[in-house]
Order: structure tokens, then C-alpha cells, then sequence
């Protein structure tokens, strides 16, 4: 055994297990059963060019290495990132545990309670910070939050302002520059106009339908609002406010000022910056706006038993499911993020974060006082953590870097600093010496901070927070660490069992991988730090990027989509400007199959794109007629086609280089969707099926974990003509030369989780990555050779393989009375997280089971799925009082005096020996997904509930 293999490490069937596996399948070897599923006149006909595989050791040294080209400055830039302090019990035992970080989105709420409590904390604390009626389960950063605040304020317009188009958005002047970008972005294709400008001035005539103000201003400006929402609700003119979460501790909250939408990022509550992310953004707003809302919601519920249980909330959040007619095609929150500021909320309660944010404003006060004592001038009237001052940029900048520091430099003569939690007195002495050097006068030294206050007292926060008892209780570590364990203890993650969902690849995130994100070398750094201290990342990245261009066959990248339905949206951002470049401006239709994931539809209204839908045939393959006709009929106008390949039900279509040069010839280009990479990596790739473009989940095929619901990254990786419109940065550029604006807030995206993907390919290499596919499609086929004698199997290739993932129909069970969702509650009682359920077909279960899964857990699971069709087979559609039915069952039930089930308790909670030695206890009964609806609660409960 080649103990130094990460590929051993990594991919589940031992080598003796090969041969069981064959002849259950029935070939003779691996290159047969690929020879099978994957069309010949599509495979690569050379290895990948990738570097040699490191071992686990040989990459971790080298990581160690890389980052100490990263230079960790001070970091005083601000615009929206700040150091934070991430508690180590924090770090510990969410950040850095497998139990939070390789959990699923909580589709199945039964085994997912304790990551939702987290999840309602988090929401809870963003409603009571913003002073708003309701918060989302976080979105991906504070630039595409602010544009889903616009795209919601432009849905929920009057009728006389729809009548009237009206379509002017008001921009002030002092957003964050990457949130504009964003907004520029976002805006053009849904034919809204900016107008950007100073609120003081600004004219409130009926052409605006909104507007977005920022709070604290971009260089630190604080300005009272109450005014300007007042004027704007007049004439019907409804307010975003992109906030600062920990100035919201100590000034009044927008939504006491009337705002209609807020938005920001909780990063300073406890994530560290990581080169732009991840981080999650938060997005309040009022209840009325609830079934417009981006993102998921979590919500109170009870269970079977009339408990209290907690699901995510009105299933049109996931607003892609309205397809063509999506505002937002938001799928990815950034849960693990999320948790992670929910937490520090709890941790440190409304009396610490009251202190920390104090402590803040008076350093903030502090600075700007030694300053004038040097005739540096503050121009900020008022301010909570970032001063303006005039000096000489040039000057300046050069001592402090000299020191190792950095500012913001506005211009040649307006420096802005802003301070954090983490600054002490030593590091004020420190920026006072810098700008004492620069000026040329004696420097002095402050010995205590402050206790003026420089925040207008009709600006001070008066109103009460985080008053329920769980941000009041857990305030020591032994506390707050037996809180978060209780809370993982109810939570299925890959540290338990496999989790085998279609289209979604929960694979091995392996500890190596992981190890680097707590390195401060790699995490410490600001997006917007000079590149040059960040050499290490800029190594890492490009060569990243090389190694998706090497995997996709593609000429370019950009990692800036922090999820895949971003890199959709990127992918068709780009095909638009490639069309507008060539004066192409009528290409605007979008040919998309019917079977497609209901993002893409949502991606390309977007982008402005008239969507056709084309026909799928009985066999699940593209119907290659109709989407000729349809290409041809639209070939005057054609923009793009957006294709799955493999297919979204899991089959590797031959006519897939017909298709895509049917749409060449017609004038449009390829969009493939890289849902699916994980049976394309090493042995096809999108280049060589005729694409132009694709998104890659790296959350998927390449082991950045799922975090509970994100992070994610969805790169784009582009041909030859689309390389010159990949996006930029307004601060760091980035892209091509006919660069589109901004997809995400930060130049590189969640640049700091891109260290597991370059990870996972280093340690793999060219053969291991072949190999992970492999058996990723081996691990599919034996799945479906076990199950298909017991469950019907939708779709297979045209010699009856599957990819790397397979449909099992379910419908001919509601003779027995038993709906799909019964298998999939049912599955928890087994110890396993169902698969993915009625997608892409209602009533089915869609399996993947990954490379990193070994024989016995495969086995495990078919026992399971095997089992549970018996209990199907024993069940009547007249008895609903059966083992499915009352499915999942808890340790509460097991235990009660009585029992009134016609089963014994053995067949519920054990039915197969592997079970009792590992088993796994949902903390609630089934979840009551109507009762919540109609009573949406997505905070934690007032305190006088419990009086």
C-alpha cells in the first residue's frame, strides 16, 4: 500500500474490491464499464497536462511556503473588510469541524435542526441589528446582496410604476465601489437605469421606482437617513441601506429610519478575511416583501408530535423554481459563514458586542484626535470606525508601507483609515508615528482611549437587541462549546454517513485540504491590499486557473462567481458582451432543454435573455429535432443554448458535438453547465463536446465542502473569443481587456476556500483526478446494478450505464400509498440522508454516489434502499399507520411508556444490524412544512414568550 498516495486517501474501493464490484456490474474492468458510459468520439485521446501529485505532506509544506509570500500587513483599507477576531472555540469547533462543514443545505429539516437553530440565531441577529421584520438565511457577499435588494425593489413596484416603467435607480455616491460594479452588472440587462449622486441633492421624481443608500458612507461618513426615506416613501420610492453590521450596535438601525431593504456583510462578526471571502452577506427586509425575498428563510414549525421544530420556510425562496420568470437565482446561501457570525453573536451577547463596538469608535475617535494634534484633519463630521483625512497619499503611503501598513488612498491628497476590533493602542501609536514621519513633526504617544463620543446623539442607538436567552447564556467556553456540540449532535453530516445526492457530489473534503484556511497567512489578508503583498495568493490563483483551463480544455478563467448560479450568470454576462462586441445586439434568445436545473432558466432572464424551452425525449436525451427547429426558426436572434452534460438525469449523450455545432452554425454560442464535471474530469471536457464556456461547482466536483448550504464557488472557465470579457474589479482589475463589470464583490471571489481545489488537484494530479472519475462512475453503476431489480431506473446510456449519478422512479409506490418523501424520512431511521428528492423529475430519487465512498458504506446504503422497498412492498394505501408513514422516528418515541404503532420498536429504529452500533437519532418527528407557512416565524422567539 502507497501510504503517501493522497488518491488512496481520497478515492473508497480498495483495489480487492474491484473484482466484486466488475462482476456485479457485469465487465470484465474499469476501462470497459468508462468504454460504456462515455461516448468514444468524445474521450480525450491524452493524459492531462497537470504537475506530478504531491503527497499530503510534500502539498502541506509547500502551502506553508507559498504563504509566506503573502505579506499580512495592518490592514486600516476597510470599504467593507476588516480583521476580525475569530473566537478559537469558534474556530475550533464549527470552522474547523467536519460535523459543520461537511453538512448539506437542510432540505431534509428532520436531521438538520441543530444547524437550523444556528441558521435562526444568525437571522435573528440581523432582524434585531437592522431593526427589520424579517432576514434571509444569508446570501453570498455585500455587493450581490445590494443587487438583490435592487432586483426586489424593481418586483415589487406599483402598478402605476410598471405602467409607467418606471426604471431609474438611485445610486449614492458614497456606495462601495465594488458593490456599484456589481450594481452596473446587474442592472443593464434588466433595462434599469443608475443614477448615481448625493442624497442631499438628489431630485425624487416618479422615473425612480428605488434607491440604496450606504451607512456608514464608503469612507466613513455618517449620515441621518430618517429625511431622505421619509421624502422617497412620499412618492412611493422605496430604500435599500447597505450597512455596516458592527456600527448598527451603537448607531439608530435603517429600519427605524423606515427602510425598505438592508443589506451588508456579517464578516466582521468573526471571519477573517480570507483575500475577499467567504463571508456571509445578510439581506433584511419587511414582511410584506417575504414572497419576493432572495434566498432561503428559516422558519418555525412543528413536528408530527406538535413540537417545536424549525425547516426552511416557503419554497418559492428557492426563487429559481419560478424558472423564466425568477428574479434571482440564488441556490447557494453561505451557511457555514452564517453559523459562524450567528455564533459570535451568542458568544459575546448584546453586553459584548456593545463593548467591542465601543472600543472601536474610540480608537476611531482617538486616532482622529492625535491626528489633529499633527494638523492631519479629519473631513468626516461623524463617524463610527473610519476617519478621512488630507495629507500627502504619495508620502504617506510609502512610510506606512515601510511599516508594514495599510491605508485606503482616496486620491493624492484624502487617505482613509479605518480601524477594528483587533486594533490596539500599540497599533494607534503606530499609525501616529506614520503620519508624525510624513509631516515631518514629533511624534507623540497615546496611553488610553478616548471616551468622547463623536456619533450625534439623534444618530444613537437607543433601542434594545439580542434579548433572548440564547445570546445571553453562553458567554464562557465551556458554554459555548457544549452549546455547539448539543446543536452538531442533531445535525447528518459526511462524518456520519454518505450522503449520495444527485447533482450535488458530496464527496470526501479531505483534512489536507482543509488545514490552510486557519493559516494566517493565507486568511489575514484584505481583498484590496496592494497585489504585490499578496504573491503567494496571486501563485496559487493563476495557477488554479491554469489547472481548470487544463481540466475544462478551455483558454481562460475566473474564479470571481462565488456560487454556480453566479458562474451561470458570468457565463451568460459574457456571451452577451461577446454578441454587443460584434454589434450583435438582437442575439438575446436562449435555447434551453426542459430538463435543465431550474437555475438556468432564472440565470438567463437575468441576463436579459428570451428563453426558449426545447423538448426532452422519453429516453431523457435532448430532443436533437426540436432543438434543431427551434435554433434555425430563432437563428436570426440566437444567443446562447444551456446545456447539462452529462444530462441532469445522468446520461452521457452522443449527440452532444451535433448540438453544440447546430448552434454554431446558427450563430449562437455554448453554455455548458458543470454541475456534472465530476464524470468529465480527466476523461472528456467541455472544450471537446464544442462549448464555449462553462461554470465549474468547485463546491461539487473539486471538495470545497458544502458547508450546510455554502460556501460555493462557480469559476467560468471560457474559449479563446471569450476570454477578453471576463469580469474585473473597480479596486484590484481583473479580467480581460473588454472586461464586464463586477459578477462578485471581491476581485477573486471567495479567494480563500480556492486553496481546497488547489489542493485537491495538486495531491491528485492527472491520474488521480482520471481516477476519481472512474470511480465515481463506478461506484454509480454498481449502485444501480444492486437497486435497479428492486427500483425502477429512469435513464441509462445507450449500452444501460449511468454516469455518476442515476434516477430511481418512485411514482408506482402511490398504490401502496407511500410518496417519495416517505423513502426519504424513512432513510433517517437507516442512519442516511436521502438523496435528492423529485428533482429532475417529481416523485423520484436522484443518487450520486461519489468516488470517496467505499464498498461497505455503498453496500450499507443499498441494504438500506433494499430494505425499505420490502416495508413499501408490506405497506396498503388503505393503513397509513406504517413504519414509512410515521417515518423518521426518535429517540423520544422509542423511549415512551407507550407504543401505539402496529410494528415493533425494533423494526423502527433498527431494522438492519449496522444500524445499533452507529446509529443516528433525528431530534424531531416529521416537520409540518404548511403549519409554518402560514405562521412564519424566522426569529428566535421575543423574551416575554417565555414569561
Amino acid at each position: 500500500m502507497k501510504t503517501d498516495s493522497f488518491a488512496l486517501r481520497h478515492i473508497g474501493p480498495r483495489e480487492n474490491d474491484l473484482q466484486h464490484m466488475f462482476k456485479t456490474i457485469g465487465v470484465e474492468s474499469l476501462d470497459q464499464l468508462i468504454y460504456e458510459t462515455v461516448p468514444d468520439n468524445i474521450r480525450l485521446k491524452k493524459d492531462l497536462d497537470l504537475d506530478a501529485p504531491m503527497t499530503e505532506y510534500e502539498y502541506l509544506t509547500h502551502i506553508q511556503e507559498l504563504g509566506k509570500k503573502n505579506k499580512v500587513f495592518k490592514s486600516y483599507i476597510g470599504l467593507g473588510y476588516h480583521p476580525a477576531i475569530v473566537p478559537a472555540v469558534i474556530q475550533r469547533n464549527i470552522f474547523e469541524n467536519p460535523g459543520w462543514y461537511t453538512a448539506y443545505t437542510p432540505y431534509q429539516a428532520e436531521i438538520a435542526q441543530g444547524r437550523l437553530e444556528a441558521i435562526l440565531n444568525y437571522q435573528t441577529t440581523i432582524i434585531e441589528l437592522t431593526g427589520m421584520e424579517i432576514a434571509n438565511a444569508s446570501l453570498l457577499d455585500e455587493g450581490t446582496a445590494a443587487a438583490e435588494a435592487m432586483a426586489l425593489l424593481f418586483d415589487v413596484r406599483t402598478r402605476d410604476q410598471k405602467k409607467n416603467n418606471a426604471s431609474k435607480f438611485f445610486v449614492s455616491e458614497e456606495i462601495l465601489p465594488q458593490t456599484l460594479s456589481v450594481l452596473q452588472t446587474r442592472s443593464t440587462p434588466k433595462g434599469i437605469e443608475l443614477v448615481i449622486g448625493n442624497h442631499e441633492t438628489f431630485d425624487f421624481s416618479t422615473d425612480f421606482f428605488g434607491a440604496i443608500l450606504q451607512y456608514p458612507g464608503k469612507f466613513g461618513q455618517v449620515n441621518d437617513y430618517a429625511n431622505f426615506i421619509a421624502k422617497a416613501h412620499e412618492k412611493e420610492i422605496k430604500v435599500a441601506v447597505a450597512s455596516d453590521i458592527l456600527s448598527l450596535v451603537k448607531l439608530t438601525p435603517p429600519g427605524e429610519m423606515g427602510a425598505d431593504v438592508v443589506v451588508g456583510t456579517s464578516q466582521r462578526f468573526g471571519i477573517p478575511m480570507g483575500y475577499g471571502g467567504p463571508h456571509a452577506a445578510f439581506f433584511a427586509t419587511k414582511e410584506e416583501h417575504k414572497r419576493s425575498m432572495p434566498g432561503r428563510i428559516i422558519g418555525v414549525t412543528i413536528d408530527a408530535n406538535g413540537n417545536r421544530a424549525l425547516r426552511m420556510a416557503l419554497g418559492t425562496r428557492e426563487q429559481h423554481i419560478k424558472r423564466e420568470k425568477a428574479t434571482s437565482n440564488i441556490c447557494t446561501a453561505q451557511v457555514l459563514l452564517a453559523v459562524m457570525a450567528g455564533m459570535y453573536a451568542v458568544f459575546h451577547g448584546p453586553k459584548g458586542l456593545k463593548y467591542i463596538a465601543n472600543k472601536v469608535h474610540a480608537s476611531a475617535v482617538t486616532l482622529s484626535d492625535a491626528l489633529n494634534k499633527l494638523g492631519v484633519y479629519n473631513v468626516n463630521t461623524s463617524f463610527f470606525d473610519t476617519i478621512s483625512v488630507k495629507a500627502d497619499a504619495l508620502k504617506v503611503k510609502a512610510i506606512a508601507e515601510k511599516h508594514e501598513v495599510n491605508f485606503f488612498y482616496i486620491d493624492g491628497e484624502t487617505i482613509s483609515i479605518s480601524v477594528n476590533e483587533t486594533t490596539s493602542i500599540s497599533d494607534l501609536n503606530q499609525i501616529i508615528a506614520v503620519f508624525a514621519e510624513a509631516t515631518g513633526k514629533e511624534s507623540f504617544k497615546v496611553s488610553e482611549l478616548s471616551s468622547t463620543n463623536n456619533i450625534p446623539s439623534s444618530l444613537e442607538r437607543t433601542s434594545t437587541f439580542l434579548t433572548h436567552d440564547v445570546f445571553n447564556s453562553h458567554h464562557s467556553e465551556s458554554q459555548l462549546m457544549r452549546y455547539i456540540k448539543k446543536l452538531e449532535r442533531k445535525d447528518l453530516s459526511l462524518n456520519h454517513s454518505m450522503i449520495s445526492l444527485g447533482s450535488c457530489t458530496m464527496k470526501l473534503n479531505a483534512a489536507a485540504e482543509m488545514l490552510p484556511l486557519s493559516m494566517a497567512n493565507w486568511n489575514s489578508i484584505h481583498p484590496f491590499a496592494p497585489i504585490e503583498q499578496a504573491e503567494g495568493y496571486q501563485i496559487m490563483l493563476k495557477k488554479l486557473e491554469h489547472q481548470l483551463n487544463v481540466v475544462t480544455g478551455f483558454a481562460g478563467t475566473t474564479l470571481q462567481p462565488n456560487s454556480g448560479a453566479q458562474g451561470e450568470y458570468a457565463g451568460l454576462m459574457a456571451i452577451r458582451a461577446y454578441h454587443l462586441s460584434r454589434g450583435d445586439d438582437h442575439r438575446n434568445v436562449c435555447l434551453i432543454p426542459s430538463s435543465a436545473h431550474g437555475t438556468n432558466p432564472a440565470s438567463a432572464a437575468m441576463a436579459g435573455m428570451q428563453i426558449i424551452v426545447t423538448k426532452t425525449m422519453e429516453n431523457g436525451n435532448i430532443d436533437v429535432e426540436d432543438l434543431r427547429a427551434k435554433a434555425i426558426e430563432h437563428k436570426d436572434n440566437l444567443s446562447a443554448l444551456m446545456v447539462t452534460y452529462p444530462s441532469t438525469h445522468g446520461v452521457f449523450e452522443s449527440a452532444i458535438c451535433e448540438i453544440t455545432e447546430l448552434i454554431h452554425e446558427n450563430g449562437g454560442l455554448v453554455y455548458m453547465d458543470g454541475a456534472n464535471m465530476n464524470a468529465q474530469v480527466g476523461l472528456t471536457n467541455p472544450a471537446t463536446i464544442g462549448a464555449d464556456v462553462c461554470h465549474l461547482n468547485l463546491h461539487k466536483t473539486f471538495a470545497i465542502p458544502h458547508g450546510g448550504g455554502g460556501p460555493g464557488v462557480g469559476p467560468i472557465c471560457v474559449n479563446e473569443k471569450l476570454v477578453p470579457f471576463l469580469p474585473t474589479n473597480p479596486i484590484i482589475p481583473t479580467g480581460g481587456d473588454q472586461a464586464i463589470t463586477a459578477i462578485s464583490a471581491a476581485p477573486y471571489g471567495s479567494a480563500l476556500v480556492c486553496l481546497i481545489s488547489y489542493g485537491y488537484i495538486s495531491m491528485l494530479g492527472s491520474e488521480g483526478v482520471t481516477n476519481a472519475t472512474k470511480y465515481a462512475i463506478l461506484n454509480a453503476n454498481y449502485m444501480k446494478t444492486r437497486l435497479e431489480s428492486h427500483y425502477p431506473v429512469l435513464y441509462s446510456g445507450e449500452m444501460g450505464r449511468a454516469a455518476h449519478e442515476m434516477i430511481l422512479d418512485c411514482r408506482a409506490f402511490k398504490e401502496k400509498g407511500i410518496e417519495v418523501t416517505d423513502i426519504a424520512k424513512r432513510l433517517m431511521d437507516y442512519g442516511f440522508h436521502a438523496p435528492t428528492v423529485s428533482f429532475p423529475v417529481a416523485g423520484t430519487l436522484m443518487i450520486e454516489p461519489t468516488e470517496s465512498e467505499d464498498l461497505a458504506e455503498l453496500d450499507r446504503f443499498c441494504d438500506a434502499m433494499i430494505s425499505i422497498r420490502k416495508e413499501i412492498e408490506a405497506a396498503t394505501k388503505e393503513e397509513t399507520n406504517n413504519v414509512l408513514h410515521n417515518a423518521p422516528h426518535t429517540l423520544n418515541m422509542l423511549t415512551a411508556d407507550t407504543w401505539v404503532f402496529p410494528y415493533t420498536r425494533e423494526q423502527a429504529a433498527y431494522p438492519l444490524d449496522y444500524i445499533a452500533e452507529n446509529k443516528f437519532w433525528p431530534s424531531v418527528r416529521r416537520v409540518d412544512d404548511a403549519y409554518g407557512d402560514r405562521n412564519l416565524v424566522c426569529s428566535c422567539a421575543p423574551i416575554e414568550a417565555y414569561m
